[in-house]
């Protein structure tokens, strides 16, 4: 039986900044936890297998243990799920359209296990039949770290946005990661980073986030209700996971914000206000789902038609709703210019 040591430090206060640096020491292999690394910013925790109950349930639903992975697994299935990998020509891309205020984009993996009814990315898929099986499969660009590598473009200050089509934490991430190498590259280059995603897996990268001088994680929750979280995000984790993971990160001194994007039914805005401010977040992202209008632009996926019906959810509901979160929250930003870093 493994044994894996969470230990959590504070690193000296600075001037400009107060940093808490959460450090994993791990007793044995290289390990990647299945559970919450930790409950709560403090000063020890140590997380054994053998006691269950000592493990605090951040990742609870992704996996049922902790779990040893060697560099060498190359998953070809992850539930659902066909897994495959591919080498890209490229790994920086100049974004257009919603995310044309960022220099580059990076998205690690094609398509994306969480499968949201709802996701625009499912029309950059590169065929209509993977369109339509969008959240059954998931490409791994398994040259992306050596093209950074061997990058001669100067980064330094520029801004990187990860990911623009899918989620660089999906849960193929906990075995591969490779957004994890990818961050340790990056850091050596010093560019303006975001990184976007629906999962507590993050948390996991606290220390390699503590080293960009301008980072901002912005965590996608879209709901205060389970059900419509199930029926709109059936692949992805629970609305509670996501809030302790941010929760976690804001801890750990990076800037954080929460993007309601879409914003889905809400069953009680003031209730979900204070949901989302005791996380320690300030900074806030609302928008509504939006139609197709061009390539380049976000547009509700089909599937999600139905529900938004079933739902009744309407975008007068929709403004009732941001009314009470712009009174509520401190930092409210809607659409694309929500999104610019700060």
């Amino acid at each position: 039986m493994t044994r894996a040591e969470g230990v959590i430090t504070r690193a000296p206060a600075s001037p400009s900044r107060t940093v808490q640096r959460v450090t994993i020491r791990f007793a044995d292999k290289r390990t990647t936890l299945g559970r919450r690394v930790v409950e709560s910013v403090g000063n020890h925790m140590t997380l054994d297998r053998d006691h269950p109950e000592s493990i605090p349930t951040l990742f609870a639903g992704l996996s049922d243990a902790i779990t040893t992975q060697t560099p060498k697994d190359r998953p070809t299935r992850l539930g659902l799920t066909v897994i495959d990998y591919k080498e890209v020509s490229g790994i920086l891309t100049k974004p257009k359209g919603f995310m044309a205020g960022y220099d580059f984009t990076i998205n690690p993996y094609s398509g994306c296990a969480f499968g949201c009814s709802y996701c625009y990315a499912a029309a950059f898929a590169r065929d209509e039949e993977s369109s339509s099986n969008w959240g059954q499969w998931v490409t791994v660009k398994e040259n992306a770290l050596d093209l950074l590598r061997r990058l001669r473009r100067n980064l330094s200050g520029k801004s990187i946005y990860i990911s623009s089509v899918t989620d660089p934490y999906q849960p193929i991430e906990r075995t591969l990661e490779l957004t994890r190498d990818i961050l340790r590259e990056l850091v050596h280059h010093k560019p303006r980073l975001v990184i976007q995603t629906r999962s507590p897996l993050v948390a996991r990268d606290i220390d390699l986030l503590q080293q960009f001088e301008v980072v901002q994680v912005n965590m996608t929750v879209t709901t205060d209700d389970e059900g419509v979280r199930r029926a709109f995000e059936p692949g992805c984790p629970s609305n509670q996971q996501r809030l302790d993971g941010i929760a976690l990160v804001a801890a750990a001194g990076i800037q954080a914000c929460i993007t309601m994007t879409p914003l889905l039914p809400v069953i009680d805005a003031e209730a979900f206000a204070d949901t989302l401010l005791a996380t320690g977040v300030r900074r806030f992202i609302v928008q509504p789902f939006h139609p197709k209008k061009g390539q380049y632009s976000a547009g509700t996926k089909d599937t999600a038609i139905p529900l938004i019906r079933r739902f009744q959810w309407t975008h007068s509901q929709y403004q009732a709703v941001r009314s009470v979160l712009s009174e509520k929250l401190p930092q409210l930003g809607e659409g694309n210019t929500g999104f610019a870093l700060a």
